[in-house]
């Protein structure tokens, strides 16, 4: 388990980001089930993931690490997860892009640990998946602070998929953002 940050948030809590280890999916379950019910800017809104589908996945990732095909991100604040970022290489004639996913929990927004894990992400995805030439990430149209900060970090939007994310019983528009790495 590589530990890639520790540190504080902007309001001085301690916070450590790390890789996952195969302990993690009980909390990692908690996690994604909070924020689910929340039915926030992410594609759970509502689902309930058990152990067994967590562990299964968490199964997987782990060895999409090993295979240099995925990078994946915990914060942890007093054991507990607080936020979760990846990149995972997509395959064939698309091997060379990555795409992005990042959640951070209610209680814990707006204290830098979204900026972060978006910057660690970024690194470790640069120095540990050889293909990754692109990373791309799909954001809701109505998700500003997010879209802000992706801006921020060198993304630019490539277009958008009129009503491509149902939230709430709504339709939103999904834009869709880049970033070019690794291209020396």
């Amino acid at each position: 388990m590589k530990i890639v940050f520790e540190g504080k948030t902007k309001i001085g809590k301690e916070i450590i980001i790390r890789y996952p280890r195969l302990g993690d999916h009980q909390e990692m379950q908690r996690y994604i089930n909070e924020l689910s019910k929340e039915k926030t800017f992410i594609r759970f809104q509502g689902e309930e993931i058990s152990l067994e589908e967590e562990l299964k996945y968490l199964d997987g990732q782990l060895e999409r690490i090993k295979q240099k095909t995925a990078v994946k991100l915990l914060a942890f604040l007093n054991n507990k997860i607080v936020g979760i970022t990846e990149v995972n290489m997509k395959d064939k004639t698309e091997k060379h892009i990555g795409i992005l996913g990042i959640s951070v929990a209610k209680d814990y927004r707006s204290e830098g640990i979204g900026r972060k894990l978006m910057e660690l992400v970024l690194k470790e995805a640069e120095e540990n998946l050889p293909d990754l030439k692109i990373v791309i990430l799909e954001v809701y149209s109505t998700n500003i602070i997010a879209r802000k900060m992706y801006e921020k970090l060198g993304f630019a939007n490539y277009g958008a998929l009129p009503n491509g994310i149902m939230r709430n019983s709504s339709f939103e528009d999904a834009i869709l953002m880049y970033k070019n790495v690794n291209l020396a």
